[in-house]
């Protein structure tokens, strides 16, 4: 599964906000529901099977796919029959919005989440808090969350400095703590880079024995786009939608690392800061035993030349 599904025709014309919208809004209206919330957030009801997906996703990035393409959720929902909710955003509004409250509001008051077999909440950075902090609507409930923040209020979160506008937005209202929020869910699989320190600290208050913590070294902070590139991204999804998502199913998907270049690249660049030639060589030597790699082979070979690993 690629990382943007097709939705239209092939060398359709680049659409503008508008146009995007309009497209949307079919789609909704076609395949079950379409609903604006407010200025800055819209709802997509894709009523299929009897598993329920919901994406939290941004207007920005799909402006910014090739025309036709769409978040990968979208199309792999359709092909593998499952129900789809976009919560779609414009601008960094952590879906903190009277509106959005309203309409998750609604659909538990009409009981809607209870006519699926499985909901899973999925979502990254962003979206990740919202699926995490909105799970609460759906008990039970299964949660992905790659990259998730238990929340931006400074007095909790002070010491994440990363987008400080959003500090204004109010995360003690309703919704609010994302780790209190998913005290309902029956699983919630966080993931994210140990070694991204903001990420990691926001993961450790997620401390429910429901909770399980996978693990991403070395992709930094976009580890969903990172995942999407290797293949992994729509397999875990799959998982968690077929109720088959664990910590061994995810070491298994993680083991595509070994054959995606930037994840190796990184752990290269990691070796050589930490001042390790010799380990350097080792990623080199099982790099290019194992592909095409020139790159890597040129790397080894001024290794060796520089004389740095016949030091003890």
């Amino acid at each position: 599964m690629s990382q943007s599904a097709d939705t239209t025709t092939p060398n359709a014309a680049p659409l503008d906000r508008a146009g995007r919208l309009s497209l949307l809004q079919k789609m909704g209206e076609d395949s079950g529901s379409f609903d604006a919330l407010g200025a800055h957030h819209w709802a997509i009801l894709n009523d299929d099977g009897p598993t329920l997906v919901i994406s939290f996703d941004r207007l920005e990035d799909i402006m910014a796919m090739e025309p036709g393409k769409m978040p990968h959720i979208f199309g792999q929902a359709t092909h593998n029959g499952w129900s789809h909710l976009s919560l779609i955003s414009e601008g960094e509004t952590w879906y903190r919005d009277a509106s959005v409250f309203a309409h998750l509001d609604r659909l538990v008051d009409e009981s809607f989440f209870d006519n699926f077999d499985r909901v899973v909440f999925y979502g990254a950075g962003m979206g990740a808090y919202a699926a995490a902090a909105f799970s609460v609507a759906a008990p039970g409930a299964t949660v992905l969350a790659v990259q998730p923040r238990a929340s931006l209020d400074p007095d909790i979160a002070g010491w994440d400095t990363r987008n400080l506008h959003a500090r204004r937005l109010n995360f003690t209202k309703r919704y609010g703590y994302a780790p209190d929020m998913i005290e309902g869910a029956a699983q919630v699989f966080t993931l994210h880079d140990p070694y991204a320190r903001l990420d990691a600290m926001h993961v450790a208050l997620f401390r429910k024995p429901f909770v399980t913590n996978l693990k991403a070294r070395f992709l930094g902070e976009n580890v969903a786009t990172a995942l999407a590139e290797m293949g992994v991204l729509p397999k875990l999804v799959k998982a968690a939608c077929d109720g088959k998502l664990t910590a061994k199913a995810y070491n298994l998907l993680w083991r595509e690392r070994r054959h995606f270049g930037g994840y190796l690249r990184w752990i290269l660049r990691a070796c050589a800061e930490a001042g390790h030639p010799k380990r350097e060589a080792m990623v080199c030597r099982s790099v290019t035993s194992r592909l095409r790699a020139p790159g890597f082979r040129k790397h080894l070979e001024k290794l060796e030349q520089s004389g740095v690993l016949d030091q003890k």
